[in-house]
Formats: C-alpha cells, sequence, structure tokens
C-alpha cells in the first residue's frame, strides 16, 4: 500500500492552543508507540489529549487497515484553534471582566514506514 494515511481528530479539547503546540512538538516525527511512551510521562494537563488522539490513530490503523502498530510513524501532527468559551467575572464596582476559555483541535496523521529487509 503506497502512501496510506491514517487520521484521528479530536476537536473542542479544553485548553490553550499554544501550550498544546509545545506538546505536539515534542512527539511530531515519532514512532506512534514511542510517541505513546513519551505522552504518557509528561506532566503538562495537554498531554493526556493528545495521547489519546495518538492512541485512536494507532486504533484506527490496526483496526481498519490492519497495519502493524510497529510500522506507523507519525506523519503529521497538528493543534488547531477552536472556539471560545466566553464566561464572566464581575469585578469591582461591578465591571465586566471576560474570562476567555481557549479549545483546540488535535489531528493525526499516521503513515505506515516500513523497513523491508532484502538483503
Amino acid at each position: 500500500m503506497a502512501d496510506l494515511k491514517v487520521r484521528a481528530v479530536a476537536k473542542y479539547i479544553i485548553g490553550a492552543p499554544i501550550k498544546t503546540r509545545r506538546i505536539v512538538d515534542a512527539v511530531r516525527g515519532m514512532r506512534a508507540e514511542e510517541a505513546l511512551q513519551v505522552l504518557s510521562l509528561l506532566p503538562q494537563y495537554a498531554a493526556l489529549p493528545v495521547y489519546k488522539t495518538v492512541k485512536s490513530a494507532v486504533g484506527n490503523a490496526e483496526a481498519n487497515f490492519k497495519l502493524d502498530r510497529d510500522d506507523l510513524v507519525i506523519s503529521e501532527i497538528k493543534v488547531d484553534e477552536g472556539p471560545r468559551l466566553r464566561r464572566a467575572r464581575y469585578g469591582a464596582r461591578g465591571r465586566f471582566k471576560p474570562i476567555k476559555k481557549r479549545l483546540s483541535h488535535i489531528t493525526v496523521v499516521l503513515t505506515e514506514n516500513r523497513t523491508d529487509d532484502k538483503e
């Protein structure tokens, strides 16, 4: 199978995209198994949704396309900005203090990196 891409998307994840991008940059280009191990050890809050999305992509590859999980590589992983939840806090003298809760959309694309031993 040439150039087969497997996707998984997680939408409306609570957490600022700029903080989630730091986690995504740490695992970009890694093998999927190695990325899952790294993500499970990171202490940041955003590591858990990224871990779940990568794990979902690996599950999609195994279940739908019968690919071996050891051959999968993260070819593309990105974080886009979702809509903002707008909340209110009232300050001194009844003034309105807006609170913007940022949401993220995480997209993971895996490809198969087969090492053919034709020696």
